[in-house]
């Protein structure tokens, strides 16, 4: 039988009903029958990732896209307690926001409710199945997953394991579609069923996020890229300074959470940048340095305003000594892709003034950007992070996958 797309929207919208209704209780024990599935089922979901990997390899995948494809024993159990957490936290749906009595004598309040189908489109990473699976249906949605090409094998596995527990708890598969063909067309069709699809939330390469924005006629958060600023500043410890930049560009530099861009007062440039030169030719990163910075590094190239636009997600980094604050926000609003900028400085002052100034959907004093993470951030998982402003921005939980609801009780109110 040919696949439809239509026709898993269709259904989707239909389970979409189904899980709207479902109680609280029972949306915990489904999350918790999916996270003990993908434990037992570890070794078939290990095998199927093992072809994807080959497929990469062969293929000549980008190192970074490489990293986020592997699943070992630990990133699976991690992705699994992780659905586990989520079942813990507070359900979004129903919650009562706001309520008062009108003038008029109407009972008037504000309820949450789910958002209806919500379509990922996605790349490489198979935890987002999970993720996305896990926090639409713990917030009441139906969910269709496009993954891509390099990742089906791994998701189709992961997909296995949370159908089983909707098939023994009675609950439409529909309710959690994966796309079974990463055919383009497919994709493209998929972004016109506005009929039947709520929101459509992209996740990966600047190229995927812009040509989805760009083409679909469903609404659409973006989850652009990481353009992830650090600037030490002149009243800046230096060891702290260190020590996050290094956990930011290093510890895992293909997220959208690693940092890009390094900017540091001229004051205390001269005594900060060997250290980094030092710490970073030991790690083997790629400089992109300014014209002031670059005497500092050996094989460093000049860097461009192309090079402070770039998310590289590998060893490689921007750098710019700025002659105060002042230029060092203008730098960071101008380059910025609305994901997260860090501050290390010991004074108080400045930091609330770039608090206030500094308006990407995370912002960091003192701390390292890879915490910009739904998990680190107490949601459980993250169905991503949003940079686009409007219904919501930054780590996206469980909130953020609900709207609002007027609910108004009279007594045989009309209006005169």
């Amino acid at each position: 039988m040919t696949f439809s797309i239509q026709n898993m929207a269709s259904q989707a919208k239909e389970a979409a009903n189904v899980v709207a209704t479902l109680t609280t209780e029972t949306k915990n024990r489904v999350l918790m029958t999916i996270s003990a599935n993908l434990q037992a089922h570890t070794a078939k979901i290990l095998a199927a990732n093992k072809l994807d990997m080959d497929a990469a390899k062969k293929n000549d995948l980008a190192e970074s896209m490489v990293d986020r494809l592997l699943l070992t024993e630990e990133r699976i159990l991690a992705i699994a307690k992780s659905v586990e957490y989520i079942a813990t936290l507070p359900d979004p749906v129903g919650l009562v926001t706001k309520s008062s009595v009108l003038p008029n004598g109407l009972n008037m309040s504000k309820q949450r409710i789910p958002l209806g189908v919500i379509a990922m489109i996605y790349e490489s990473r198979p935890n987002v199945t999970v993720d996305a699976a896990s926090l639409c249906f713990k917030a009441g949605n139906a969910v269709i997953l496009r993954g891509g090409k390099e990742a089906l094998q791994s998701n189709l596995a992961l997909a296995d394991s949370i159908h089983q527990a909707l098939a023994q708890f009675d609950i439409p598969q529909e309710a959690i579609s994966l796309v079974p063909d990463p055919d383009r067309e497919i994709m493209n069709e998929l972004m016109t069923l506005n009929e039947d699809i709520d929101l459509l939330i992209p996740r990966g390469g600047e190229n995927l996020i812009r040509y989805v924005s760009q083409n679909s006629r469903i609404p659409v958060i973006q989850h652009y890229k990481g353009v992830c600023h650090l600037y030490v500043d002149e009243f800046a410890d230096l060891d702290k300074a260190l020590k996050i930049l290094v956990n930011g560009k290093v510890q895992r530099p293909g997220v959208c959470n690693s940092l890009e861009t390094l900017l540091v007062h001229k004051d205390v440039a001269e005594k900060f940048l060997p250290i980094v030169a030092a710490t970073f030719a030991e790690n083997k990163v790629r400089i992109h340095a300014c014209e002031k910075s670059l005497p500092y590094f050996e094989n460093a190239d000049l860097a461009t305003d192309l090079d402070y636009d770039a998310e590289y997600l590998a060893l490689e980094i921007a750098i710019k000594i700025v002659d105060s604050y002042d230029d060092a926000v203008t730098h960071i609003q101008r380059f910025s892709s609305g994901h997260t900028e860090v501050i290390i400085t010991q004074d108080i002052t400045l930091a609330n003034k770039f608090i206030r100034q500094i308006n990407s959907a995370v912002v960091m004093v003192n701390a390292s950007s890879r915490f910009s993470d739904g998990g680190e951030l107490g949601l459980g998982a993250e169905i991503g992070i949003s940079t686009s402003k409007l219904h919501a921005y930054g780590p996206m939980g469980l909130e953020s996958l609900t709207t609002e609801k007027f609910v108004v009780i009279g007594d045989g109110h009309i209006r005169g």
